[in-house]
């Protein structure tokens, strides 16, 4: 499989080789990156990146390829993908795809022009074996209707202060850490519910990366696991006394339209991380961790433990608890035969909208109501938005 990319950051210089791992085929043609942070991943590992070009329409110009793989600051990713859909490509974007509700009904109109299924999203979790147990434990009846859920992502303070050093730190380059972090997890959440949110309500801030917590102000020196991840463009040391914008604690309530409601909880000053769930039916109940590796699922009627899976990733440098390879296997056979895929971009936009959703709620101390939000996007994915622009005009 051939492909191109626009952005090679550490991301997709880890995804390249996870691709190379699992099509002997794969190649990259080229790529656009006036600083890839990922090249020497690739170059370490001896997988060539192919022809740097000056822009996204030089590359798409001078090279054929199956896929164009989008790993730019995620402020950019809109524009990229409109590149690459109008250039009659199939387009695989990093998430979140869009990082505002208007980008995201502009998005809905465009896959409406060319198609949804042309645009993959690299909403990884999709994938990862634990998830895909969940949702057949699901599927065979043992949970029964969905009632409620708890889940949370929690990381370590290394990863925290990460957020504080790198561009993710701003959201006019990166969106909310809701968005850029946890919709990963509220897509999977909303996949279990199998409804759209409705009502949203959320609280958060900044708490811990603040400059009176900082090491040097209790006389330790040591500041080496703040700094034990490397950030790319923007970078910054400052950790404590950050200029970002993000938060580094928010928690959400979200009713979906079926009644079903979730408490979502994030922090980023963790010290023995987990990104745990509990799903409650009205037969059983599944709880799970993926950074802990577990599946338990419960019968509600005698309490009788019918599931009992542990996961371990292949191997200690995996990420995202070997999501990775799966998803890139995946997404090869589905290039090359058609084959489907556990999520579509239709997905990750809905689960950005609740992301984003939660933000506007902590920013506006309002219980958000979604149902306007929703008209607005379904009419631009079935391509009325325009018709009402005119009328309205």
């Amino acid at each position: 499989m051939k492909v191109g990319i626009i952005g090679l950051g550490f991301r997709l210089g880890y995804l390249g080789f996870v691709f190379d791992q699992m099509d002997p085929d794969f190649e990259i043609v080229g790529y656009v990156d006036p600083a890839p942070a990922g090249l020497p991943v690739l170059e370490e590992k001896g997988i060539s990146a192919g022809k740097s070009y000056e822009t996204p329409q030089d590359l798409i110009a001078n090279e054929e390829m199956d896929l164009l793989m989008i790993g730019s600051p995620n402020h950019l990713h809109l524009e990229h993908i409109r590149i690459g859909l109008e250039a009659g490509l199939k387009v695989f974007s990093e998430k979140p795809i869009v990082m505002t509700i208007d980008q995201s009904y502009e998005l809905a109109e465009l896959l409406h022009q060319h198609g949804h299924e042309r645009l993959l999203v690299g909403l990884v979790l999709r994938y990862s074996p634990l998830y895909k147990d969940l949702r057949k434990a699901q599927l065979e009846g043992l949970l029964g209707d969905v009632v409620s859920i708890e889940a949370s992502e929690h990381i370590q303070p290394y990863h925290g202060a990460f957020f504080m050093r790198d561009w993710r730190r701003y959201e006019n380059y990166a969106g909310s850490f809701m968005l850029e972090k946890c919709c990963h997890d509220l897509d999977l959440y909303n996949g279990v519910v199998g409804a759209r949110p409705r009502f949203v309500a959320s609280f958060g801030g900044r708490k811990s990366f603040t400059p009176q917590n900082a090491p040097a102000n209790e006389g330790v020196n040591d500041l080496e696991v703040y700094h034990r991840k490397p950030s790319g463009w923007l970078g910054a040391d400052k950790v404590f006394d950050s200029d970002g914008d993000i938060v580094d604690y928010q928690t959400a309530i979200v009713e979906y339209e079926n009644g079903v409601s979730m408490t979502f909880h994030t922090n980023i000053n963790v010290p023995d991380e987990f990104r745990r769930f509990c799903v409650i039916g009205a037969k059983g109940m599944a709880e799970g961790d993926f950074v802990r590796g577990f599946l338990d699922v419960h019968n509600a009627r005698n309490n009788e433990k019918v599931i009992a899976n542990t996961y371990q990733a292949p191997s200690k440098t995996s990420h995202h608890y070997g999501a990775d390879e799966q998803m890139a296997e995946d997404v090869v056979k589905h290039v090359r035969d058609g084959a489907a895929l556990p999520v579509s971009a239709l997905d990750a936009l809905e689960a950005g909208i609740l992301a984003l959703t939660m933000d506007e709620a902590r920013k506006t101390r309002k219980v958000i109501d979604l149902e306007p939000v929703w008209q607005r996007y379904d009419a631009a994915l079935n391509g009325t938005a325009a018709d009402q622009r005119l009328k309205s005009a």
